[in-house]
């Protein structure tokens, strides 16, 4: 038998954050059509470690525009991936988990085609991702969240996720996977993908 306790506490000090953090720096929207494929927003999360959003923007944009294909792009040798991941922070492991994630596609789907994971729940299509390699639960949730997939699902990277430590939303020693599974359920209702 389980007790209802009624809400939890956090869910309502979640949109307090949000509401004062919007008042300090505003509200940023990314239009639909703004959105990236989800292919685009795996490959910039597997070879974005430790690098600065626009290098890694950049650098995705590059692969495709030179490859034409996520397909060419898996086909490369990881020396020539490592060479044009230049802007990266760690280019030569960038190159190695690419290569290794557009592979391990290819080899279950046929093609670097992600589609299927829009007929999947959010839970289950994270989990699909987090079993290539190169891909923990900052990409899937970037993959959900920030493509076209459009999904809530909350992308914590080391910086979110001290704070929500220290605050005490999630336990102390909580990773990435951890603090999303803590801090998902408490997510309100109201809040879409864009919040």
């Amino acid at each position: 038998m389980q007790l209802d306790l009624g809400p939890d506490p956090r869910t309502d000090r979640l949109r307090r954050i949000q509401a004062a953090l919007i008042r300090r720096f505003g509200r940023i929207v990314r239009p639909s059509d703004k959105r990236r494929a989800p292919e685009w927003v795996l490959v910039h999360g597997v070879i974005g470690a430790q690098t600065k959003t626009a290098a890694s923007n950049a650098s995705t944009d590059a692969l495709i525009a030179e490859y034409g294909s996520w397909e060419a792009l898996a086909a490369a040798p990881v020396a020539d991936l490592e060479a044009r991941l230049h802007r990266q922070t760690f280019a030569s492991v960038a190159a190695e988990r690419l290569s290794a994630c557009l592979n391990a596609i290819i080899a279950e789907r046929g093609a670097v085609d992600l589609r299927h994971l829009s007929n999947l729940e959010t839970a289950e299509a994270m989990a699909w991702l987090e079993a290539l390699p190169g891909v923990a639960r900052k990409n899937s949730a970037g993959v959900m969240n920030a493509s076209t997939f459009e999904r809530r699902a909350m992308v914590i990277d080391g910086h979110h996720r001290r704070i929500m430590q220290r605050m005490g939303l999630v336990p102390a020693r909580a990773d990435t996977a951890r603090t999303y599974d803590t801090l998902m359920p408490l997510v309100p209702e109201e809040w879409s993908a864009a919040d």
